[in-house]
């Protein structure tokens, strides 16, 4: 069986187990299980499979069984172990995966000591290293380069190996733990790294003592250990949701974290920055192409024609409603200016992975634990700039200012240091004032931020991490080795852990916020439809709930929805809204009954007056869309746009010299395919055919516009041709011909 298939198998079997469909579970493991070395697997398999059968067959025929709920709920633990241990054995002998490559040397080691198994902290091939290690003093600081630290370098190596590997921990990992926590012997970074390696197993592999490690880690209060921990933690719950639940041991640990004054706002902060890298891949296509994909909204073939969205600039008040602007107070126009970027670099998203994402191939990634390590000034990495014939003399500055900066994660730091030696001497110079004005910056930063904002270090030792592991799982060369976290749709919301956090409720309202101000808007409106009947009576979570539908294209609910904020607060942007609905719907008068409502409670505001216009065209009312076309023409002479509309309607009421002058003047511009066709339209009723076929081809040769879509335009113009006196029959030839002297 190849990776992908076990992997697939063993997730379903998570589905099926989720869903108490057991039995569908139980067959797609006996696979698995065949294509496993191990017997032992085979006969824990058949002892389950009689177990669930006589629970089956018990159940029909009557008998109560007092412990039948305990012993199904042990089962569907059984099952699930019983699949992690069998996909564990299919991929460490059939991927050729690295991961496996480092445990098979691992137990080779330990064989070859004549151990079999590692029961206490006594057994771990390392031990040895360990304790001198601990015997050590506290102040003692060996030589980078001496043989001690080398061995102590290695002894961090064994040890990250050894908690990321075990595939289920006892009693020697829980005192190796122990010992890494409460000897004091190991420095914040190296026990950093070793939270790392318990997440990275428990993602491999799932079990509550891992978890329980964890969330004692967090307990113990080391900062810049902490954060990584809790965050391990919320990763895992998230990723095996459908597990929680039946560990209810598990499930009292976490409650028990409520009595931490800081629990809550630190489980806040990790969501919202996980939830954050899901705009990572967005920024980076926005730095590197300067593009943001559009999704054509469907709309009227009118609309299309005359370009009516665009007569106008976007009025703000007509796109999210201005009563709103506090909440989008951070994040409107996200991408306009540099200005704006840096916000956003200030709240933590991740302006810099495009830039960075080429600067890994350093021999400094190839090591498997130096993409979680974090940057300190004492890395031996700092050696090498001290070598440097310009950067030497600033090298204590240079890493200083990047050890406090709190914009690059820790990764993209070890990126920039190790690429600065090669960089030209002029460049280097420069790098060195960057970096002695952004040292000079943050001391002035923390000294005015650090009495406001009690979490700001948590906040960035946060943000820092999680865009570390997102660069493991997106950038590093063992990332095909494990399912990458961050591909999912981190709603963490949903989850088991975020609903006992306590203030699910108050988190769910900021989250709603931050999706909308973001465009997550199917997201959004889950979290604001679930508030209704905490606020049956606000008029603004109905607004915002019918913005979701309206940007997903669900008019008929964005519709239900506005009508009902209209209800509790009748204002224009609600009507003018629910007007929009009505016009996406087709239901064109009612939509201008809203529109001329609007245009009562605002009567200044030409944004109305156009709609009110296009809902007239939409009715073919052509005199009185052109009323209110004119009125725009008057208070925007400038305004080529508003020619096009006006053109078209004196075409469609036969007053051919009136329209052809506002082609004309609509000519000063860039016309468009749908300029050209609607010129070939008047042209035609003009009875110049010849010059209305060279109009046709110029929006064919244009090739903005394929045959068939226009050949679609036409027939859907031809009603309207005939009914100007075009004779029908001349319109297949006109055809033909233009395809001969076209194509």
């Amino acid at each position: 069986m190849d990776s992908s298939k076990v992997i697939l198998y063993h997730k379903r079997i998570g589905t099926f187990v989720a869903e108490k469909k057991i039995k569908q579970s139980l067959d797609i493991l006996s696979d698995m299980i065949s294509f496993t070395s191990s017997g032992d697997l085979h006969d824990e398999y058949e002892n389950m499979v009689l177990t669930y059968r006589n629970m089956v067959t018990y159940t029909i025929e009557g008998i109560k069984d007092p412990e039948r709920n305990k012993i199904y709920i042990k089962l569907i633990q059984s099952i699930l172990r019983l699949s992690d241990r069998a996909r564990q054995d299919i991929l460490s002998h059939n991927s050729g995966w690295h991961t496996y490559w480092i445990k098979q040397q691992a137990e080779k080691e330990v064989k070859l000591s004549g151990k079999t198994i590692i029961e206490t902290v006594d057994d771990l091939m390392f031990k040895s290293e360990l304790d001198e290690w601990l015997k050590l003093s506290n102040e003692f600081n060996p030589d980078p380069s001496s043989e001690i630290s080398l061995k102590h370098k290695h002894l961090i190596k064994n040890i990250f190996n050894h908690l990321w590997l075990t595939d289920y921990y006892g009693e020697a990992e829980s005192s190796l733990i122990d010992i890494i926590i409460k000897s004091g012997k190991f420095r914040w970074f190296e026990t950093s790294i070793f939270v790392s390696a318990i997440t990275l197993s428990s993602f491999r592999t799932w079990q509550t003592e891992k978890l329980y490690q964890l969330i004692d880690i967090y307990e113990s209060g080391l900062e810049q250990v902490i954060e990584r921990a809790l965050s391990g933690l919320i990763l895992n719950l998230h990723y095996y949701n459908d597990r929680v639940s039946l560990y209810p041991e598990l499930t009292a640990r976490i409650n028990q974290l409520e009595l931490n004054p800081g629990f809550r706002e630190h489980s806040r902060i990790i969501v919202l920055q996980i939830i954050k890298s899901r705009e990572t891949e967005e920024l980076s296509r926005k730095l590197h192409d300067e593009i943001l994909p559009q999704v054509e909204k469907l709309k009227p073939r009118i609309e299309e024609k005359l370009d009516l969205d665009n007569i106008l600039p976007k009025d703000i008040n007509e796109e999210k409603n201005p009563d709103w602007s506090e909440m989008f107070s951070d994040s409107e126009a996200i991408f306009k200016t540099m200005e704006e970027l840096t916000k956003l670099q200030m709240e933590g998203s991740d302006v810099y992975m495009s830039a960075f994402a080429n600067l890994k191939h350093f021999d400094f990634f190839k090591d498997f634990q130096n993409w979680f390590v974090p940057f300190y000034p004492d890395h031996e990495t700092i050696n090498e700039i001290y070598l440097d014939e310009i950067l030497g003399p600033g090298t204590n500055e240079l890493a200083e200012a990047l050890y406090k900066t709190p914009f690059i994660c820790n990764s993209d730091k070890y990126s920039l240091l190790l690429n600065l030696k090669y960089l030209p001497s002029a460049q280097k110079n420069m790098m060195l004032k960057v970096f002695r004005m952004e040292l000079e910056g943050l001391q002035q930063l923390d000294d005015e931020s650090n009495t406001l904002d009690s979490f700001k270090s948590f906040r960035t030792n946060v943000t820092q991490y999680l865009q570390d592991l997102y660069r493991f799982f997106k950038l590093s060369p063992y990332k095909k080795e494990f399912e990458d976290f961050f591909n999912g749709k981190l709603d963490i919301y949903n989850s088991e852990f975020f609903k006992q956090s306590g203030n699910a409720h108050e988190a769910e309202a900021g989250l709603a916020d931050y999706f909308f101000s973001k465009n997550f808007y199917d997201d959004a409106l889950q979290l604001f439809l679930r508030q209704i009947p905490e606020k049956p009576a606000d008029a603004q979570l109905y607004e915002k709930i019918a913005y979701c539908y309206q940007e997903t294209g669900s008019w008929d609910d964005a519709l239900k929805y506005y009508r009902r904020a209209e209800l509790i607060d009748r204002k224009a942007w609600t009507i003018k809204k629910t007007g929009l609905c009505l016009r996406r719907l087709g239901k064109n008068d009612e939509a201008l009954e809203c529109y001329l409502q609007a245009s009562d409670l605002e009567p200044g505001n030409f944004h109305t007056v156009i709609m009110i216009a296009h809902c007239y065209l939409d009715l073919r009312e052509y005199e009185k869309a052109l009323k209110y076309y004119f009125r725009v023409e008057y208070n925007d002479p400038g305004n080529l746009k508003i020619l096009r509309p006006i053109a078209y309607c004196y075409f469609a009421l036969g007053r051919f010299d009136d329209s052809e002058k506002y082609f004309e003047r609509l000519s000063a511009g860039q016309l468009t395919v749908h300029d050209y066709i609607n010129k070939g339209h008047l042209a035609l009723c003009q009875a110049k055919k010849k010059e209305a076929v060279d109009f046709y081809r110029l929006s064919l040769i244009s090739h903005e516009i394929a045959i068939e879509k226009f050949m679609a335009i036409f027939s859907e113009d031809k009603p309207l041709l005939i009914s100007l006196g075009v004779n029908p029959e001349d319109l297949p030839i006109l055809l033909d011909y233009l395809l001969f002297i076209t194509v």
